[in-house]
């Protein structure tokens, strides 16, 4: 199976609104993305605005749509951003937990615990067109809730193992990578399409690339920090060389 880089213009946003400036343009970064060989682009439009904006929402959607490239809207599930997203039809919805006073995504979406809620804003997106997918951790229960819930995708967080190995923990980032592989065994056993996310950097994606089941990273912060040495394009390619040697090496072993 290749493997899909979506490329999260997010920290673009962020960058431009510390100063309430009009620039950078997350537009600008999205196309020169999409130029250097990113198959979607990710952006997050969070409940109080702090970084993507509606304007650029409408931005992006039109460029996704011009260019034949997908448009991942990652959203909590609130009946407003469901709305959001009803009205925009991006090709992809991505469900993730939010809290106001965190400053990142912080775990994975309790599927099981809001079941009927996740549900029916599955049940609106899919109505509208949107491939829905849930940002989870690999538990066996949320992976199965997932599905009953009628996702068609699974985002599996990434952040524990790659923080693992930063801080050189050999043991725990192999325990996490082998949760990581078990969940996205069982879903695909399910039926599930399998994505993975949050924290990737140069150091972290190729083991994660090689796990056969995934389909796709979605990946922002580190490719937006990095651009800031070697220009957005140079970062995008090089993530792209290391998934390539990452899921060769499982084409490889098998």
């Amino acid at each position: 199976m290749s493997l899909r880089l979506g490329v999260n213009i997010d920290h673009v946003a962020t960058i431009r609104n510390a100063r309430g400036a009009s620039y950078p343009e997350p537009i600008r970064a999205a196309e020169l993305a999409l130029a250097a060989g990113a198959d979607g682009i990710t952006a997050h439009l969070r409940e109080d605005r702090r970084h993507i904006s509606d304007t650029d929402i409408d931005l992006l959607s039109d460029l996704c749509r011009k260019r034949g490239r997908p448009l991942n809207l990652e959203m909590a599930v609130t009946e407003e951003m469901v709305g959001i997203a009803v009205r925009h039809r991006p090709y992809a919805a991505c469900l993730v937990p939010e809290r106001r006073e965190e400053v990142t995504t912080e775990g994975g979406l309790d599927v099981l615990r809001g079941l009927d809620r996740v549900r029916d804003a599955v049940s609106a997106l899919r109505g509208a067109g949107c491939r829905v997918s849930l940002f989870i951790e690999a538990d066996p229960a949320q992976i199965a809730a997932s599905a009953e819930a009628g996702a068609q995708v699974v985002e599996l967080h990434t952040g524990a193992f790659c923080d693992s190995v930063r801080a050189g923990e050999t043991e725990r980032a192999a325990a996490i990578l082998d949760r990581l592989c078990a969940g996205s065994v069982e879903a695909g056993r399910l039926g599930l399409e399998v994505h993975a996310g949050h924290g990737i950097d140069f150091a972290t994606v190729a083991p994660i690339a090689a796990i056969p089941q995934i389909a796709e990273l979605n990946i922002g912060h580190f490719l937006i920090g990095e651009a800031i040495f070697v220009g957005l394009p140079e970062a995008i390619r090089r993530m792209r060389q290391l998934m390539e040697a990452g899921r060769l090496h499982t084409e490889q072993a098998a």
